[in-house]
């Protein structure tokens, strides 16, 4: 009996899956006209047509195609999509089921009508409108990489009217977040100085005179650092209703940043508690734990009642010696996010009890600001941004002003590009040698991107005094360290 072979069943490739491939067609082609859109605009005529009807086909308003269009205003005409921007791009944990290649199509449209409502910004003159169009749009990017709108930008928010249809606190829809859609959040060092000198140019192409002169367009900007900058390089060619335009846009940021830095303040430990003062007999101070305690021998359990006979209070003076804070700020060039923030710093700061606060402002000449330290509304309104750097002036005010070196902090912040090198940090070394505590701090643009001359950042680091930089928390907890 002759034995045959077994014979294998044959092999065929798993057939194709038409749904799944239409699904990833439509995908790349909301990314290419996306592309396109940026870099090449031959193309952009037959993926226009392509994206609006795979817009259409998944149930998409097709104004998210349109480049006039608003986050804003398609998601008030659509409210459901809000919770779909809403951390749109942030990451999930990867998921082992099934993609949702539907859903992927739907969060391709979405990510890029944001994308190119932020980056792509054109050219030309920028209207009030235009301006507070694009802070909008940049915070619904904001959320969309899970973050606050205005954080990437400095903690300053866009405006996002519409966003009220969702709410900070509302998830994204049950669409999930599919690992191929694109996950920016990695970049997000990155984007937030971008995002910060897009603002910036669109501040500078505006005719910002123009805008300011009209109280109806003037109440349609969105204090930004950026515009801060503008309006405090430009308020000596101001006049009339256009400069109280621009004190009243300087006030409300400087308000907003103001109460930003005070809750970090407050937040900070402000020294050991004082148990020679007796504590204040209010009822926010009262002990309730420890009178119970100190009074249980008075409980009668007939009565089935607590008797007290004394109160007891927490303690809530702290210890403090008297202290000297000294602020020099440069006054030049780039420095406009480190001249506002530590101007602001310096006027909470002059509120603590036994703080003495001295303020200077300086370029190639110096202005005492002390005077005005507790209003950093008018400090800024007496500055002038730009010129050089010349901080041997500085110093010349500061020197004198540091009467007992043990409780004198110097808070010196700068890009230390300056002319006298040599002569200005011989000074600085003097100050840290004399027992005063010399802090450093380098300049922050307003599109976030820090510089420090590496001389003086060399220098600064064999001394004991590294140069701070980054957020400005940083200098809040080393200031009420000191002080404390």
């Amino acid at each position: 009996m002759t034995e045959h072979a077994t014979e294998e069943p044959p092999r065929y490739a798993t057939p194709p899956n038409p749904e799944v491939d239409s699904h990833d067609n439509r995908r790349q082609v909301l990314y290419w006209r996306l592309l396109a859109r940026l870099f090449d605009h031959e193309e952009q005529g037959t993926l226009e047509s392509a994206s609006l009807a795979v817009v259409e086909n998944i149930g998409l308003p097709s104004a998210l195609l349109d480049p006039q269009a608003s986050v804003d205003s398609i998601v008030q005409r659509h409210p459901e999509l809000a919770c779909e921007f809403d951390g749109l791009m942030a990451p999930e944990p990867a998921d082992d089921g099934a993609r949702d290649r539907a859903a992927e199509v739907r969060r391709a449209a979405l990510v890029s009508k944001v994308l190119l409502n932020v980056f792509a910004s054109g050219s030309g003159t920028v209207t009030a409108g235009q301006l507070a169009r694009w802070q909008s749009d940049a915070g619904w990017l904001e959320l969309a990489l899970g973050c606050k709108p205005g954080e990437l930008r400095g903690g300053r928010t866009g405006g996002r009217a519409g966003a009220g249809a969702a709410g900070p606190g509302v998830s994204p829809t049950g669409t999930g977040n599919p690992r191929t859609t694109p996950d920016l959040s990695r970049l997000i060092p990155a984007i937030g100085p971008e995002l910060g000198a897009i603002e910036a140019d669109l501040v500078k192409r505006m005719h910002l005179r123009e805008v300011l002169a009209d109280p109806k367009l003037a109440a349609r900007l969105t204090p930004s650092m950026s515009l801060i900058e503008q309006l405090l390089r430009d308020k000596n060619n101001l006049s009339g209703v256009a400069l109280a335009n621009a004190k009243a846009l300087i006030r409300r940021f400087v308000d907003e940043v103001a109460e930003v830095l005070r809750t970090q303040v407050e937040k900070a430990t402000v020294g050991d508690l004082d148990r020679s003062v007796p504590p204040k007999r209010v009822f926010r101070n009262l002990d309730l734990d420890r009178t119970i305690w100190k009074n249980l021998t008075n409980w009668s359990p007939e009565e089935e009642r607590l008797y007290v006979d004394r109160l007891y209070y927490r303690h809530t003076a702290r210890k403090t010696t008297p202290q000297r804070l000294i602020v020099v700020v440069d006054q030049s060039g780039s420095m406009v996010d480190s001249m506002v923030n530590c101007t602001i710093l310096a006027s909470i700061f002059t509120g603590l009890p036994k703080v003495d606060v001295h303020l200077i402002a300086y370029d190639t000449q110096a202005l005492d600001l002390t005077p005005w330290v507790h209003d950093p509304f008018e400090s800024l309104l007496r500055t002038n941004l730009g010129g050089g750097t010349d901080g041997t002036v500085a110093m010349a005010l500061a020197q004198p002003k540091i009467a007992e070196p043990r409780n004198t902090v110097v808070v010196w912040i700068s890009d230390f590009y300056e002319w006298r090198t040599e002569q200005l940090f011989e000074s600085m070394a003097a100050i840290h040698r004399s027992g005063a505590k010399f802090i450093p701090v380098g300049s922050v643009t307003s599109s976030g991107r820090g510089s420090v001359n590496p001389w003086f950042r060399e220098r600064f680091k064999d001394l004991g005094t590294p140069v701070i930089s980054g957020h400005i928390r940083k200098l809040v907890h080393e200031l009420k360290t000191f002080l404390a």
